[in-house]
């Protein structure tokens, strides 16, 4: 097994490879306007650094967000662009899983990731691997009183600490996180034994309109 993992639904461009026993290599920088720009160069310094070619890869392993539409749709393209090339599968995580995994947080919390407009992407957890809500978008005061008390592991919990005074780490995501809950998935059968868990579709989970809209009433200037 050798899984190719990355995640551009945060700030964090982050991309690693994990060969179903321990993660061989990992790339992590955080440019919340260059996702376009950072991802294949960190894909190609992940397998460099490995000393592996591209086509030694057996699975794609992409978050699918929540996250905002540009930067969200750069890792899913990218990873469906891979899947296609290899000929290999590619397995959709909630984002928000990925960061739960990391924190190794085995009571119950909640993750809680930047969706601007003030703001933030969250669900909540019993422990690291299971998620008992569906990935929602609030703001911060709206949800306060239903996670307090609980610990919130994210950048929205750096963001809001009035409304999540017990902030935890990690800040931002790891692919290699990402690519560690995967291989453990897998591990289990597809994670169709795993509660709370297995894969999504490789779809962007968006969780809300896009800003750009068809104007309405617009003025024709062609003529008639």
């Amino acid at each position: 097994m050798l899984l190719l993992a990355m995640d551009t639904a945060t700030p964090a461009v982050t991309v690693a490879l994990h060969d179903g026993e321990a993660v061989v290599a990992s790339s992590s920088q955080v440019d919340a306007r260059r996702h376009g720009e950072l991802l294949l160069p960190a894909v190609d310094r992940v397998l460099a650094e490995a000393g592996l070619k591209l086509d030694a890869v057996t699975g794609v392993v992409v978050g699918v967000g929540p996250g905002p539409y540009t930067g969200l749709r750069v890792g899913l393209v990218t990873a469906a662009a891979f899947s296609s090339a290899l000929g290999v599968p590619v397995h959709g995580l909630c984002t928000l899983d990925g960061l739960a995994y990391a924190s190794g947080i085995e009571e119950p919390f909640a993750v809680a990731t930047d969706a601007r407009r003030k703001e933030v992407y969250w669900a909540r957890y019993a422990d690291s691997r299971t998620r008992v809500t569906d990935a929602a978008v609030d703001r911060p005061a709206d949800i306060a009183e239903s996670l307090a008390g609980l610990p919130v592991v994210g950048a929205g919990a750096r963001l809001y600490p009035e409304a999540f005074p017990d902030a935890r780490d990690p800040e931002h995501q790891s692919a290699a996180a990402l690519a560690a809950l995967a291989a453990e998935r897998l591990a289990a059968g597809d994670g169709s034994g795993v509660e709370g868990g297995g894969f999504l579709d490789p779809l962007p989970m968006y969780l809300r309109r896009p800003d750009a809209q068809v104007p309405k009433n617009y003025k024709v200037v062609t003529p008639k």
